[in-house]
């Protein structure tokens, strides 16, 4: 009896230190696989990388890890026209079936999705909003983006009319959504400027836009758009996503 209980003590001891010993190991894969993404994205701050699963030294092992999550606070994307850059907030992404090389250089997911957000005063400045002559006489510019509720976007335009500005900017609420790598903006119903009747394709000049968005991290790609109460929550999706390497 006393032998069964010697033997049990040295059983739970050597869990403990497994448990420990697989608890190290991860704390440093964890922070290998942040310092290599930030290299390979060009990210100027580390991002958070947790991996999950128990016990993670038999999946690592085996070859590939069951999920691993990634959070990138402040990254920029490319608009498409080679310069101009726009930054997303708080990037969280799910990575499945992260697979790594045997050198452990690189990893793959087979799957990943996630979400983030485009304020709203990033979304406007991308989007370079000129004032604009829709009418003999009347010019118009948007001048800020908001939350107009039950996801849509209020798009606030500023017109002026035969020199006079209007006392108050004209708010449309706007659909956004998502077409390939790009974010669309469209008016729900066209507003009155001052009471001048203005043709539709003009207006449209004025709230309705397109916002490319490319060069996402590992190849993650647009899935959705939602406007909310901050910005644009995005989400985005991708299979064999790099996520260092």
């Amino acid at each position: 009896m006393r032998a069964l209980r010697i033997l049990g003590i040295v059983i739970v001891v050597l869990g403990a230190l497994f448990v420990v010993a697989d608890r190290l190991a991860v704390n440093f894969a964890e922070g290998e696989a942040a310092d290599k993404l930030r290299a390979s994205e060009g990210l100027a701050e580390t991002p958070d990388v947790s991996i999950k699963g128990f016990p993670f030294l038999t999946q690592m092992a085996g070859g590939e890890l069951d999920d691993v999550e990634v959070g990138i606070a402040d990254y920029e994307a490319a608009t498409g026209d080679g310069t101009e850059k726009i930054r997303i907030d708080d990037l969280k992404a799910s990575m499945k079936g992260v697979r790594f090389s045997g050198d452990y250089s690189s990893a793959t997911a087979v799957t990943a999705t996630g979400v983030a957000t485009i304020s709203y005063d990033e979304l406007l400045r991308t989007a370079k909003s000129e004032p604009t002559q829709v009418a003999p006489g009347v010019t118009a510019q948007v001048v800020g983006l908001s939350d107009g509720g039950n996801g849509k976007i209020k798009v606030a335009v500023e017109a002026t009319v035969l020199g006079a500005k209007l006392p108050r900017p004209v708010d449309v609420l706007s659909t956004v959504t998502v077409e390939g790598d790009t974010v669309r903006v469209k008016a729900d119903a066209l507003p009155e400027m001052g009471g001048v009747s203005i043709a539709e394709d003009k207006v449209r000049e004025i709230t309705d836009f397109d916002q490319v968005i490319e060069q996402l991290p590992g190849g993650i790609e647009l899935d959705k758009v939602e406007a909310a109460e901050d910005g644009v929550e995005i989400s985005v999706k991708g299979s064999n996503v790099r996520l260092a390497g």
